[in-house]
């Protein structure tokens, strides 16, 4: 008989949905956390301080995907607000209601092109 891995109550892997073997404070598993960040480092379609505050959202776990990887929840910098985001750039912040792409958006851009 073939053992299988014991897996404890951390919850699930926010992209994939696998089930997570020990906690993680961004909600992701060790290789979708991996693909993120690589997409995030091979970005050059944005300017250097929207991928280091995207980054920093991801590593919080203040990225939150809602519905198949298209629309997250972000929370703001303070920690005051909560943003609808979908990966193809619209935000509900101030900024995306300007129509200037925001840093919740790049970092919803990121997971879901991981």
């Amino acid at each position: 008989m073939r053992a299988t891995k014991v897996t404890t109550e951390h919850g699930r892997c926010l992209r994939c949905r696998r089930p997570l073997r020990k906690a993680s404070p961004d909600g992701y598993g060790p290789k979708c956390r991996l693909k993120v960040r690589r997409n995030a480092r091979t970005s050059r379609a944005h300017p250097k301080w929207q991928v280091a505050k995207a980054l920093e959202l991801l590593e919080l776990g203040a990225v939150v995907p809602l519905r198949q990887n298209r629309i997250f929840l972000v929370v703001s910098d303070d920690g005051s607000e909560v943003y609808r985001t979908a990966a193809s750039g619209q935000c509900n912040c101030p900024a995306g209601l300007r129509s200037v792409r925001c840093y919740h958006a790049v970092a919803a851009q990121f997971v879901a092109a991981a």
